[in-house]
């Protein structure tokens, strides 16, 4: 009897059960197997990751690559506390976890020792800086800062030509409440 074919999988990636259809009728078996064999390492929710070697051991996937692979290729965006804070705006939240916008998912999740929390929220294909400073102003309060005072460093930071006023003030129409419009049409009007 001759010993089942191991696939080939490139190290760093992420690939869920179903992914290993094609190398076997019986793609959880096969699973299994590879984790048994060490060839992969489970991460959660039937994704499993081939870890890259590195200097030290192996090397987890990225954030980048468990979100491909758990959202199946679907658009997402990383934002929260990492983009805010390096808007300039005075804000230095830090979260537990990242923030994911997606088209497919919402929850918190917890893959490769990570936590997630996902949502299904509408977003730009290429977020610009503008599309992240509405996205603070529609989540001030999970920043620890108040949309009037964040009104008042967007001014400063306008008046030093920080950001695109039209494109910041296209993205508050296309993306932002009646609330955060107001905050930002504010902070455009102060400087004009």
């Amino acid at each position: 009897m001759t010993a089942p074919a191991t696939p080939q999988l490139k190290p760093g990636r992420v690939y869920r059960t179903q992914a290993l259809a094609k190398f076997s009728a019986n793609p959880s078996r096969l699973a299994k197997r590879l984790v048994r064999d060490q060839q992969l390492v489970p991460l959660g929710k039937g994704l499993f990751a081939r870890p890259a070697k590195g200097r030290f051991g192996a090397v987890p996937p990225d954030d980048d690559e468990l979100m491909r692979g758990f959202l199946d290729g679907a658009p997402y965006v990383f934002t929260g506390s990492e983009r805010w804070n390096a808007l300039g705006l005075g804000v230095t939240a830090v979260f537990a976890m990242r923030l994911v916008y997606n088209t497919k998912r919402s929850g918190t999740f917890e893959l490769g020792g990570r936590r997630f929390l996902l949502r299904r929220v509408v977003f730009p294909s290429k977020p610009s800086k503008e599309w992240f400073v509405v996205d603070l102003f529609e989540n001030a309060e999970k920043a620890g800062v108040s949309r009037a005072e964040l009104s008042r460093t967007l001014s400063r930071a306008l008046r030093d030509e920080a950001f695109d006023r039209e494109r910041l003030r296209e993205m508050a129409e296309r993306f932002g409440t009646k609330r955060t419009q107001s905050a930002v049409n504010e902070a455009l009007e102060a400087v004009a």
